[in-house]
């Protein structure tokens, strides 16, 4: 257990921000796999935007690695180009 009140502190900011951080990574890992399973090309134009908003903050806050939010942002990217291009046929 901790000796000293700043390492205390420590232990209570590092829980709060480790629940803080797991609500937000999960809540975006339901929002990419929303997203993937759509098939609605209006809904995954309008979606797209917000996740990648929240991808970006992740990776900016470090909970993610920002080179795995450009993977996952390419690949959302590439499934909505992909439902707006028109099929040739």
């Amino acid at each position: 257990m901790a000796n000293h009140k700043s390492a205390e502190k420590r232990i209570r900011n590092a829980k709060n921000k480790r629940t803080q951080n797991r609500y937000q990574g999960r809540t975006v890992r339901n929002a990419v796999k929303k997203l993937r399973e759509t098939e609605e090309k209006e809904s995954l134009v309008k979606d797209l935007p917000k996740v990648v908003s929240q991808i970006d903050k992740l990776a900016k806050k470090n909970v993610i690695h920002k080179n795995k939010a450009s993977n996952l942002k390419s690949k959302l990217m590439r499934k909505a180009n992909a439902a707006a291009a028109p099929v040739a046929g």
